[in-house]
């Protein structure tokens, strides 16, 4: 008789900090304690809060354990699941206090999960992923036995017509259009294709999905292959995603076993089948017709469109592509109806959002949001606020196709058009917050960095253009940029927006565009005052020493590699500027807060 469940994060954040371990030592005092019988461990995927991991919920109780680490588990043993006592000083804590409380025990009475709403993730961390009983426990797969049973594929483009649900991997497209276009193409064979490659910078939403629940990502490429009339299925999904691509070949062959897939699926005539193709990490194959050309064999390069995917894409046939967290909501669309789905969001963008929330944030991971909410509530609820008592700056949205958003605009709501009218865009889920340190120039420039390694060549102004706005960035953040390379960097982006070949190159000078129009003073500092507001571009820095703060203890001399730091013990020291290699180490060990930057 089970009872107690013990859920464990199996996503990829929490391994790499050592959940596996955690497991199999909790595994081991269980047999020790003669407890296996009556406390079931389960690993699951990802819960959301990356930064406390690895994490530990156990129920019936909800009782919400972080940073758990494998010391700490014989405890758990002895006096929670033994005693029934909760560890008080494991409960996570999201009051502020240092006090360890137990007043906030269960994962939806925090701060973090309170303004959620789970859709597309609403597995994630509630089931073990790799059992197919677990997932048809939680009215997996009802949707496919629904549509094949008691719908037409009329009925089901239809109900995602209705739904309003658009394409969560960047560009919004309505997904019901684009069902009904590849329905509408003519051939003697049509494809499903999922875009599981995940390039943006900090993005993870997808192979979350793909840990955690993988069975809906094949259910709901199933209902589409129904509903357009194909046959066939592939999965494109990045190498660098192994406990992902694992997960999914377990799910594809219990799916098989069960029948969900292959022959005549729930006795009727449809058949379905599905394929797994591992990208190489080239960021452009998440462009969906670089994407196809890449399953085909070839190198990943984009084609010129028209025509599109639905009328010709994969093998030259109609294909539907949409990525792992459009997917993630069909079914639940066809269970509980296009108007519980449209009843979510604003009144152009449907629905929720998933986003990989990171940088300068207290609670960085995974949040699923009504389209709609403010960014505030995300920043400030949702994420906890900045930590170090430093102020917000702006958000990165889209990745390196975005635009940052000041803070001047934190109340706007996400969603796909508010945020193309203040010059960014959704992208596929990344937001990146940044705080007061953050120089806006520097962070244009590391977009763009990415852009030019990984831009794929074939067209000029993409290959050519991006390389050019580069130099110019490079130029600014070394002091030697003029005010005219501003307006040169305005040219070349529209130059590039308006002629590359792709929605990569086409998007690619956003992150420039947008901190120009919103931080245009750090600008104009770093070419007419030659100085780095916040202190991040090494040639525009100058260290030095304070004679009342320093103390003589020449630890900053010893740990300077140039030899830049003169001064005898219990005397002032002095920087030579010349000598000044600007790595920081001094102002680390400077325990006095005598060395400053600026």
């Amino acid at each position: 008789m089970i009872r107690s469940h013990v859920l464990i994060c199996g996503g990829t954040g929490c391994t790499s900090s050592g959940s596996v371990t955690i497991q199999e030592r909790l595994q081991k005092e269980l047999d020790a304690k003669g407890l296996s019988e009556e406390i079931k461990v389960v690993q699951t995927g990802c819960f959301g809060l990356c930064a406390l991991g690895p994490i530990m919920i156990v129920y019936p109780e909800g009782t919400f354990y972080s940073m758990v680490t494998v010391d700490d588990i014989p405890e758990i043993v002895e006096e929670h699941l033994l005693k029934g006592r909760i560890v008080e000083r494991l409960v996570y804590n999201d009051t502020g206090s240092a006090e360890p409380s137990v007043e906030v025990t269960s994962l939806n009475d925090t701060a973090f999960y309170k303004k959620q709403k789970r859709v597309a993730l609403r597995n994630c961390g509630v089931i073990n992923p790799e059992k197919i009983e677990e997932y048809i426990a939680m009215d997996g797969y009802f949707a496919l036995g629904k549509v094949l049973t008691e719908m037409s594929p009329d009925d089901v483009i239809n109900c995602i017509l209705d739904s309003g649900i658009r394409g969560r991997g960047g560009g919004g497209f309505p997904t019901g259009r684009k069902w009904m276009f590849a329905k509408a193409s003519v051939s003697d064979k049509k494809y499903v294709v999922c875009n599981a490659d995940e390039g943006d910078p900090g993005a993870f939403m997808d192979r979350s999905i793909l840990e955690g629940d993988p069975h809906a990502l094949i259910e709901a490429m199933a209902i589409a292959g129904y509903a357009i009339g194909a046959d066939e299925g592939y999965v494109y999904v990045r190498a660098e995603y192994p406990i992902a691509v694992k997960r999914l070949n377990i799910a594809i062959n219990q799916a098989r076993e069960q029948g969900l897939l292959g022959k005549n699926i729930f006795g009727t005539d449809f058949c379905f089948d599905m394929h797994i193709r591992l990208g190489a990490g080239a960021f452009v194959c998440g462009e969906e017709t670089a994407l196809l050309t890449s399953i085909e064999g070839n190198r990943g390069e984009p084609r010129p469109r028209p025509p599109f995917p639905a009328v010709k894409g994969l093998f030259g046939k109609p294909t539907v592509i949409n990525n792992v967290e459009t997917y993630a909501n069909i079914p639940q669309i066809i269970l509980k109806g296009a108007e519980w789905f449209a009843s979510m969001g604003t009144e152009k963008s449907k629905g929720t959002k998933v986003f990989a929330l990171g940088g300068k944030i207290t609670n960085t991971g995974l949040v699923e949001i009504p389209m709609g909410t403010t960014l505030r509530e995300v920043v400030e609820e949702i994420g906890g606020g900045i930590p170090n008592g430093k102020k917000f700056k702006a958000a990165q949205t889209g990745g390196p196709s975005g635009g940052c958003i000041p803070a001047s605009l934190i109340d706007t709501p996400i969603d796909y058009d508010n945020l193309i009218a203040i010059g960014s865009m959704m992208g596929s889920g990344g937001l990146i917050i940044m705080d007061e340190d953050t120089c806006m120039v520097d962070m244009a420039k590391f977009f763009l960095e990415f852009t030019v390694d990984e831009s794929c060549g074939k067209c000029a102004p993409c290959r050519i253009g991006t390389v050019r706005m580069l130099e110019i960035l490079n130029k600014i953040t070394s002091g030697n940029g003029e005010m005219e390379d501003l307006d040169k960097l305005e040219e070349l982006a529209n130059y590039i927006k308006s002629a590359s070949l792709c929605g990569l190159g086409q998007t690619a000078p956003n992150p420039v565009l947008s901190t120009i129009k919103n931080f245009r003073d750090e600008y104009i500092a770093h070419i007419v005052d030659k100085k780095c507001p916040a202190g991040v571009c090494k040639d525009l820095l100058s260290y030095s020493i304070i004679a009342d703060k320093c103390k003589g203890c020449t630890l900053c001399s010893r740990v300077c590699p140039a030899g830049a730091i003169s001064g005898t013990v219990k005397e002032p020291h002095v920087i030579d500027t010349d000598k000044c290699v600007k790595c920081g180490a001094c102002i680390e060990k400077c325990k006095f807060g005598a060395i400053v930057k600026k």
